[in-house]
């Protein structure tokens, strides 16, 4: 488009062309004047203004399926670019400069209009998507916060929103060139062939119309799309019940999908059970949409692997059970165990990933509590061999202090029991105050048992014993003395 306007001004004859050039590439603007006049004298002067240039950056990407594959049907995506707000929140569509018709702005397919939100259509290229972003208004400033936003069709079985964040790392004015960094917010991965371990990758963009971002949108029931090779089988982690006792057997169901549009082969399951959780050996059971099959089971202490050489076909699943015997230790622990599974595509053998999958059982005391008893006795010691025998009677109202400073009174039978103790190791003192006219028996066969302290070691919901043997005090050192009774 070119406009021609001519001017008199003091005798001198002006004619100033304005030209708007369309750019070679698509979004770069190119606006420059040339002019040209006669001086009084007849001499004619041209020359061209220097060019002024807007730069209308694309960010292309396109929505792909698990395997990379183009999706059958495109109708009712959308796709949206928003600011960023603190945490991550969405803070408002972006204002997009204008293009396509109507405008200055040539645009560029399949987004012409660089409308924003974008809904996608079954035209060519199918599954792509594209804003301009101008330079001119800071969009590219580095720095900047976006998140790109795929919505799929509303109602439609099968697909879920994916949050795509951008932010502008670098840019380079002389080379064209813009870096940024995307990351996936709800951790599933972005491209086919990006690390399955690491959410977020650093794309050089060069007037936008040459690199692009894949996208996906993650589904969480049959049918996803997706890009990344982490999703496309899941898994999921039952019980048959929410609690349990020490002394109950637990029956877990493993559910294994395969999310893929391919068959996935080299499936093996892994389950780290928690504390005090024990498996039951030759439990394991499987079936593969509803048909028995061999589970090879690999059990090393709490880590439980479960090989299963079977092809799950695209659409198929696998049950998987197992048994575990809870054990008086799981009042210890968490109750919660942890399952993934990792399989291969068939046709390309990339590696698949879920997990982990999580199950949280919460464990009753029944008969077994975090605490523990303490019994003991105090009774004269007539042999010095630490041991009770007929014919030696208890002390009664000995006193025993314990290390909580707790005080413990024995019956008219020397015996004494405290219920509900924190296990751990405990320490009991007789109080030799209490037996005037005794003093601890020197033990013939055990030495720490000729102090009148005694350590014992207390499990959850277990029983520990403290006696002590005492002896008149006459009675010290002289083994042929005649023994006085109590």
């Amino acid at each position: 488009m070119s406009i021609i306007n001519r001017c008199r001004l003091l005798s001198a004859a002006f004619i100033i062309t304005y030209i708007v050039a369309t750019p070679a590439r698509a979004g770069v603007i190119q606006n420059t004047a040339t002019y040209k006049f006669k001086t009084p004298t007849g001499e004619e002067i041209s020359a061209e203004t220097n060019q002024l240039k807007q730069e209308l950056i694309d960010p292309f990407g396109r929505i792909r399926g698990c395997g990379g594959e183009i999706l059958p049907d495109y109708a009712g995506f959308s796709v949206g670019l928003y600011e960023a707000g603190a945490n991550d929140t969405l803070n408002g569509l972006v204002s997009l400069t204008r293009t396509g018709l109507g405008t200055n702005f040539t645009g560029l397919r399949p987004n012409i209009q660089n409308a924003n939100p974008y809904f996608l259509a079954n035209e060519e290229p199918k599954g792509a998507f594209n804003y301009l972003l101008n330079r001119n208004n800071g969009q590219l400033d580095i720095g900047r916060r976006y998140i790109l936003v795929v919505n799929p069709p509303p109602g439609a079985r099968g697909f879920s929103q994916r949050q795509i964040r951008i932010i502008i790392t670098a840019r380079d004015d002389v080379a064209k060139t813009v870096s940024y960094t995307a990351t996936a917010l709800d951790g599933k991965g972005i491209s086919q062939d990006g690390d399955p371990a690491s959410f977020s990758t650093t794309v050089a963009i060069q007037d936008g119309t040459t690199t692009g971002l894949v996208l996906s949108a993650i589904s969480l029931l049959d049918r996803p799309i997706c890009v990344g090779v982490t999703q496309p089988i899941q898994i999921v982690k039952t019980g048959d019940r929410a609690a349990a006792e020490p002394g109950d057997t637990v029956i877990y169901r493993l559910l294994v999908r395969n999310l893929n549009n391919v068959p996935s082969r080299q499936v093996s399951v892994t389950d780290v059970l928690p504390t005090g959780f024990r498996f039951v050996a030759n439990s394991a059971r499987a079936e593969l949409n509803g048909q028995s099959i061999t589970v090879d089971t690999n059990n090393q202490g709490s880590n439980l692997t479960f090989n299963l050489n079977q092809t799950i076909p695209p659409e198929g699943s696998i049950n998987l059970v197992y048994a575990v015997k809870i054990t008086p230790d799981a009042v210890r622990g968490s109750g919660e165990n942890l399952a993934s599974v990792t399989a291969r595509r068939q046709d390309n053998n990339a590696e698949l990933k879920d997990g982990p999958s999580r199950y949280r059982l919460r464990i009753r005391n029944g008969i077994i509590t975090d605490c523990g008893t303490l019994i003991g006795r105090v009774f004269y010691d007539k042999n010095f061999d630490g041991e009770q025998q007929t014919g030696e009677p208890g002390i009664p109202n000995a006193v025993v202090i314990l290390d909580d400073g707790n005080r413990i009174t024995t019956d008219v039978k020397g015996l004494f029991s405290v219920a509900n103790v924190i296990s751990g190791s405990r320490t009991g003192v007789l109080d030799l105050t209490s037996v005037p006219g005794y003093d601890v028996a020197r033990n013939r066969k055990f030495k720490e048992r000729r102090s009148q302290s005694r350590l014992v070691r207390l499990e959850p919901g277990g029983l520990a014993r403290m006696n002590f043997g005492v002896t008149p005090v006459e009675k010290i050192g002289d083994k042929s003395s005649k023994e006085v009774q109590p």
